[in-house]
């Protein structure tokens, strides 16, 4: 008989991919940025954002339920909830201030600006 998830297997699943992908986007766009826009916009130094988002990395890896890799998803409890926070503070606050101060997160560099001008 072949093996078949149930519905409660598959959201759980879905929603470990989702958190990882959160923590992948947070860790990529905190290592592009460049450390004066961390300063300018007054948030924590490029240095303790790449920490936090590297833990939150390291855990959403160890929880995420990718059955390739042994893991059955159920690894972390609190500690994947704190990783999926942290992703997203990081995501919802830091990125746009970034943004704000000339920070490459999310933006590609050498093309025009938002007025048309380069």
């Amino acid at each position: 008989m072949p093996f078949v998830l149930g519905p409660i297997a598959v959201l759980n699943m879905v929603i470990g991919l989702a958190a990882l992908a959160l923590e992948i986007a947070a860790f990529v766009i905190a290592l592009k940025a460049s450390p004066a826009a961390y300063i300018a916009a007054g948030k924590l130094s490029k240095g303790a954002w790449l920490a936090i988002t590297t833990v939150a990395l390291v855990v959403g890896l160890a929880a995420a339920p990718l059955p390739a890799a042994g893991s059955n998803g159920r690894f972390g409890g609190l500690l994947s909830i704190a990783s999926v926070v942290a992703a997203l503070v990081f995501l919802v606050d830091v990125r746009p201030a970034l943004k704000r101060y000339g920070g490459s997160a999310g933006r590609s560099q050498g093309g025009p600006n938002r007025t048309g001008g380069w």
